[in-house]
């Protein structure tokens, strides 16, 4: 494939927390090398970063080693951050001085997967909308309840860009090498990793439904429109008659509809839910159970604890507690996303 000659190479960071996700950092690294392969020149480049230079172990203990320190790095067009939802700097003030420097100085700064809850947290995502993955969505709204969370795949809110998780990370890199190669080069870097769709800004995120081979937007339109509408009332329960008038059927052709869908009634559907968002505020915050409670709707403690231990067999605080040796003990975070 004959390329006209690119001038200067892209450099893209990474800078990568203990506990990283390996499959984001390897989704968007790949389909950069193969891009320079087709186009037989190096219009991208890539650094690896950590805080201090040192090596890093990821979430599936595969240990990398950086190329550069945060405090070494110079004129990179993007650095991204990949990380777990708990991730912190070990000197926050240094790191995040050197962070802000870099943006100034027109490096566009981004998040992917838990990466984003770093950069929410130093303040580069204020008055930015957020791409974040739905798994964390109750403990990101949680911790950072003025920033605009978005459920796409993709969020360039310039110069911000948020990614949700791998697949999207890829689909990225995609958009990237058409901009700087062309289409016929971005197709051809699909194609290499069988690749089917290239996804940009806008796309939403596909959540999967609880125990079925299904994402809520294949789902029929009366039950699509249920699960949106509990997704929205996790904090402020919502009745099934309610819900069903709100679709526009009876409660009992909603309950058909809904069982045969996902295999759960409304209100086993909408309590797993709600389970899932208070296990994300156990596992990825720190707040109290009462505040746990109240922002998965509940009134008090008690029937949190009961359906929290039916659902996940153990209750919060041995939850919180077994995660908690699981970061000391082995020396690594929860994996993330």
């Amino acid at each position: 494939m004959d390329m006209p000659p690119v001038q200067r190479a892209i450099t893209i960071g990474f800078l990568i927390f203990p506990g990283f996700p390996m499959s984001c950092l390897t989704s968007m690294i790949e389909p950069l090398r193969a891009a320079n392969e087709i186009a037989g020149q190096r219009a991208f480049r890539w650094q690896i970063l950590s805080e201090a230079g040192a090596r890093v172990a990821s979430s599936a203990e595969v240990v990398f080693d950086p190329d550069l320190s945060l405090a070494d790095a110079r004129e990179m067009e993007y650095l991204f951050l990949l990380s777990s939802p708990s991730a912190s700097f070990t000197d926050r003030k240094s790191a995040e001085g050197q962070l802000r420097r870099l943006a100034r100085h027109g490096t566009a700064v981004g998040g992917v997967s838990g990466g984003v809850f770093p950069l929410a947290r130093m303040g580069l995502l204020d008055g930015h909308a957020v791409s974040v993955h739905w798994c964390y969505e109750a403990a990101f709204a949680q911790e950072f309840p003025g920033l605009q969370m978005r459920d796409e795949v993709i969020v360039f809110d310039h110069p911000r860009y948020t990614v949700s998780g791998a697949a999207a990370a890829f689909d990225l890199m995609l958009n990237f090498i058409e901009a700087r190669l062309g289409a016929d080069v971005a197709t051809e870097v699909a194609c290499w990793f069988q690749h089917p769709v290239v996804r940009g800004r806008g796309v939403r995120q596909k959540t999967p439904t609880f125990r079925r081979d299904s994402t809520a937007d294949l789902l029929p339109l009366p039950v699509a429109k249920a699960v949106e509408i509990l997704n929205r009332h996790v904090s402020d329960p919502i009745a099934v008659e309610d819900l069903a008038e709100s679709v526009g059927v009876s409660p009992r052709q909603l309950e058909r509809q809904f069982k045969k869908a996902t295999g759960q009634s409304p209100s086993r559907y909408y309590r797993m839910l709600r389970m899932k968002a208070a296990r994300q505020l156990v596992l990825y915050s720190k707040e109290t159970m009462p505040r746990i409670a109240a922002a998965v709707g509940y009134e008090t403690v008690a029937p949190l604890l009961r359906h929290y231990r039916e659902e996940f067999g153990l209750n919060p605080a041995e939850d919180r507690d077994k995660i908690n040796r699981f970061r000391v003990e082995d020396n690594r975070p929860l994996p993330s996303a």
